[in-house]
C-alpha cells in the first residue's frame, strides 16, 4: 500500500512538471536559503574553472564553504583570495547578501563591469583588486554609506572619479591605483582616510589642496601623466613625462589644457603656449632690452674670470716643474680617486724618496680616511657592456614614454613590457615601495653592481637599473617566447601535459648550470626559482630571471600563493632568515617534479622515492616498459635528493649537473643499442 502511494505521488509530481516545465535550478532554489543560491549563482559565473567546490549535497551547510563565514545563519564575510576565479561578476548573485560585511575577491581573473552592490547596505570591505575588471566607477557604488575600505587597484577601470565619492564619509582607505582613470582628482575630504592611492592611472590638473590630500605624500600620485600642485612639488606650468604612460606615443588629448608639455629637438621640454596672454609688445622689448644688458655684462665679467685664471694656472705649473708629486693608488688599482694626504708628498726632492714596503704601504692606506660613496639616484644606471647584442643605450625619458603591457606581478615587483619610439623591447621589473624599504640606497646599488655583472647563456641579462626617491626599476632583455610555467601548464583552457622526455632534459641542464654559475659568483644565489621565472630565449633555451633580487625586498611576511611557498625550503618558509645556495638546490628539485609531471608546487606529495617515482609515472602516463625508464627513475631519484629537508644532505648544482649528463648519457646509449639491435 506505502509503496503504491509513492508511486502515485511520484507520478503527479512527473505530470506537474510536464505541465508547468520550471529550470533545474528553479526546483532546487525553492528548497535553498537565499544565501545559498546567492553564492551558486555567483559560482556559476566567475567560477569557470571549478576552484570553489561547494556542493549541493549538503544545501544547508553553505556557512562551512571555502571563504564563508556566517552569524546567525547569514553571510557576513566572503573572503576568496587568490583562488583561481575566472569569469564574471554577474549581477544578482552576491547582491543578494544583504548582511554582508566584508567583500574581498583579491587577486583573481574576474573580468567585466562591476554589477550594482548598493542592496549590500551593511558593506563595509570591498576588496576587487587585481583583477581584470573594467569600465568605469559604478554611480550606485557610491550608496553604500557605511563603507569604510574601497580597493579597486590593479585593474583596468577608465573615466573620471566622481566628486561623489566624497559622500562616502566614512571612508578610512581608497586605493585605485594602477587602473586607466583620467581626469581630475576630485577635492576629497573623508576625514577618517589613513589610506589613499591614485598612483599609475592617466589623472590630469592640479590637485586639490585639501586637509584629506595633505596628508599624503608624492608616492600616493606618482605616476600620472599630468598632476601637479604644491602637493607633489610639481608645477603645473611643466609637467614632467609619466612612468610608463600606458597610451600610445602618438596619442594626443582631447583638451589642450591637458596635454603635457612638447619636447623640443634638443629633448628639453618646452612650455606649450598659453591663449589669451595679456603681455604688450612694450612690456616685452623692455625685458628684452635688460636682459641684453645683463648678458652683456656676464660675457665682460666672465672674460675677466678667464684671463686671472689662466694666469694662476701657468704660475702653478711653473711650480710643479720643480716639484715631485707622487700619488700612490689604493690596493684595488683605482688611481681616479683623488690622492689623500697620506697618499701624496709635495715638494719633496726626488733624491730623499724611499720605496714603501708592502707592510708600510698597506699600513699607509688604511690610516687613510674612507671615503663614503655617494648613491648614484635618479640616473639610469647601465650594466655590463651597453653596445653588447649590437643594442644602443637609450635614456630614461624614452624609458618613461614607452608604451607598457603589464606581464605579470611576483613576490619581488610588477613586471612590464616596455615598447620604445624607436621599437626597441625591453622588460622592465618594478619593485613594490613598501617591500623595499628595507635596503637603503646606497645598499640597493651596491647589490645591482654585483648582480649587473652576471653573465651567462642561461641568465636573461640585466641591462640597467634605475633608484630614485624609493622608486626602484630593473630592466631585462624582452624574451618572446614567454616563461617554462606557460609552456608545462599551457593557457587556462587547454589541459597541462607534461613535456617530452628530451625537452626535460635539456630544460633541467640549463637551469642546473645557471644555478651553478650564480652559486660560484659573488652573488651566492638566485633566492626565488620558480617556473615562472624561467623564461625561454629565442632558441627556446631555459634563462632565468629575477636572479639575486630576493635579499632586496622584505621576506618577514610569508607568500600568500601556495604554489611560491611550496618552492621555498623549509628553513626559511617560516622565517626572515636570508636564502643560501642549498635553498635553489631545494627548489630545483621542486622545480624537476613540475618540470616532469606538470603539476604545480603545491600539489606535490611528498612519499618515498620509490612511491615518487610510481607518481611520476602515473602523471606521465608511462610504465616500466618505456625506453626513457632508466632516464626517469634517476632523474626522481636526484629531485627527491635535492628536496630533502635538511640542507646538509643536498648536493651542490655541479653534483646536480653530473647527475644529469650522466641520465643524457645512459639515454644515449640506450637509442643506440635500440638501433643496434633492429640494424
Amino acid at each position: 500500500m506505502t509503496l503504491f502511494f509513492l508511486y502515485s505521488l511520484l507520478f503527479l509530481l512527473l505530470r506537474f512538471s510536464a505541465a508547468y516545465p520550471l529550470p533545474a535550478t528553479d526546483y532546487f532554489n525553492s528548497f535553498l536559503p537565499s544565501d545559498a543560491v546567492a553564492l551558486l549563482s555567483f559560482k556559476s559565473t566567475a567560477d569557470l574553472d571549478d576552484k570553489l567546490l561547494y556542493s549541493l549535497t549538503e544545501p544547508y551547510d553553505y556557512c562551512q564553504w571555502r571563504g564563508v563565514e556566517c552569524s546567525q545563519d547569514r553571510v557576513v564575510r566572503l573572503v576568496l583570495k587568490g583562488v583561481g576565479l575566472r569569469g564574471r561578476f554577474s549581477p544578482e548573485t552576491l547582491s543578494r547578501l544583504d548582511q554582508l560585511r566584508v567583500l574581498s575577491l583579491e587577486d583573481n581573473s574576474l573580468s567585466g563591469s562591476i554589477p550594482d552592490l548598493s542592496p549590500l547596505v551593511n558593506l563595509r570591505t570591498l576588496t576587487l583588486s587585481r583583477n581584470g575588471f573594467s569600465g568605469a566607477l559604478p554611480p550606485l557604488l557610491l550608496s553604500l554609506r557605511r563603507l569604510l575600505v574601497l580597493d579597486l587597484s590593479y585593474n583596468n577601470f577608465s573615466g573620471e572619479i566622481p566628486s561623489d565619492i566624497n559622500a562616502l564619509t566614512r571612508l578610512s582607505s581608497l586605493n585605485l591605483e594602477f587602473n586607466r582613470f583620467n581626469g581630475e582628482l576630485p577635492p576629497l575630504n573623508q576625514s577618517y582616510m589613513t589610506s589613499f592611492n591614485v598612483s599609475g592611472n592617466k589623472l590630469t590638473g592640479k590637485i586639490p589642496v585639501t586637509a584629506t590630500l595633505l596628508r599624503f605624500n608624492v608616492s600616493s600620485f606618482w605616476p600620472n601623466a599630468g598632476l601637479c600642485g604644491e602637493i607633489i612639488n610639481r608645477s603645473c606650468g611643466s609637467l614632467s613625462p609619466p612612468f610608463f604612460d600606458s597610451s600610445k606615443p602618438n596619442a594626443t588629448s582631447s583638451s589642450s589644457a591637458s596635454q603635457p608639455p612638447q619636447t623640443a629637438q634638443n629633448g628639453e621640454a618646452t612650455l606649450p603656449t598659453l591663449p589669451g596672454s595679456s603681455v604688450s609688445k612694450k612690456s616685452k622689448n623692455g625685458w628684452l632690452v635688460l636682459g641684453f644688458t645683463i648678458g652683456l655684462a656676464s660675457l665682460v665679467v666672465l672674460g675677466l674670470c678667464l684671463v686671472v685664471c689662466s694666469l694662476v694656472i701657468k704660475n702653478r705649473r711653473d711650480d710643479e716643474d720643480n716639484d715631485v708629486t707622487m700619488f700612490q693608488p689604493n690596493l684595488k688599482g683605482d688611481t681616479t680617486q683623488p690622492p689623500t694626504e697620506s697618499l701624496t708628498a709635495r715638494a719633496v726632492p726626488a733624491s730623499s724618496i724611499k720605496p714603501l714596503k708592502r707592510e708600510e704601504e698597506v699600513k699607509i692606506q688604511i690610516q687613510a680616511p674612507p671615503q663614503k660613496r655617494v648613491p648614484r639616484s635618479g640616473d639610469l644606471i647601465f650594466c655590463g657592456d651597453v653596445n653588447e647584442g649590437g643594442e644602443g643605450m637609450y635614456t630614461l625619458d624614452q624609458l618613461m614614454r614607452a608604451s607598457a603591457e603589464l606581464l605579470g606581478r611576483g613576490s619581488v615587483g610588477t613586471t612590464y613590457k616596455a615598447v620604445m619610439v624607436n621599437q626597441m623591447i625591453v622588460t622592465v621589473k618594478r619593485f613594490a615601495p613598501s617591500k623595499t624599504a628595507v635596503t637603503s640606497d646606497l645598499e640597493f646599488e651596491n647589490h645591482m653592481e654585483k648582480v649587473g655583472t652576471l653573465r651567462h647563456p642561461n641568465l636573461v641579462p640585466t641591462k640597467a637599473y634605475f633608484q630614485s626617491n624609493g622608486e626602484r626599476l630593473v630592466i631585462y632583455d624582452y624574451q618572446p617566447n614567454g616563461s617554462l610555467f606557460n609552456l608545462i601548464h599551457g593557457s587556462r583552457t587547454s589541459k597541462a601535459k607534461p613535456l617530452h622526455w628530451t625537452s626535460c632534459l635539456k630544460i633541467a641542464e640549463d637551469v642546473a648550470q645557471a644555478l651553478h654559475y650564480i652559486h660560484q659568483s659573488s652573488a651566492k644565489f638566485h633566492g626565488n626559482l620558480k617556473s615562472t621565472n624561467i623564461l625561454l630565449g629565442h632558441d627556446f633555451e631555459a634563462c632565468l630571471t629575477d636572479y639575486c633580487l630576493s635579499v632586496l625586498i622584505d621576506s618577514s611576511v610569508p607568500p600568500s600563493d601556495p604554489d611560491i611557498a611550496s618552492y621555498k625550503a623549509p628553513e626559511i618558509r617560516k622565517s626572515a632568515n636570508s636564502p643560501t645556495s642549498k635553498c635553489d638546490v631545494y627548489s630545483f628539485g621542486v622545480f624537476l617534479f613540475e618540470l616532469l609531471t606538470g603539476k604545480p608546487a603545491s600539489r606535490q606529495p611528498f612519499m618515498a622515492e620509490n612511491n615518487m617515482l610510481d607518481w611520476v609515472r602515473a602523471m606521465r602516463q608511462e610504465d616500466k616498459k618505456s625506453k626513457e625508464e632508466n632516464g626517469l627513475e634517476m632523474m626522481t631519484q636526484t629531485a627527491c635528493l635535492c628536496r630533502v629537508t635538511s640542507p646538509d644532505k643536498r648536493p651542490t648544482m655541479r653534483e646536480v649537473i653530473k647527475k644529469i649528463q650522466d641520465i643524457k648519457e645512459s639515454v644515449v646509449m640506450t637509442e643506440e643499442n635500440d638501433k643496434f639491435q633492429y640494424s
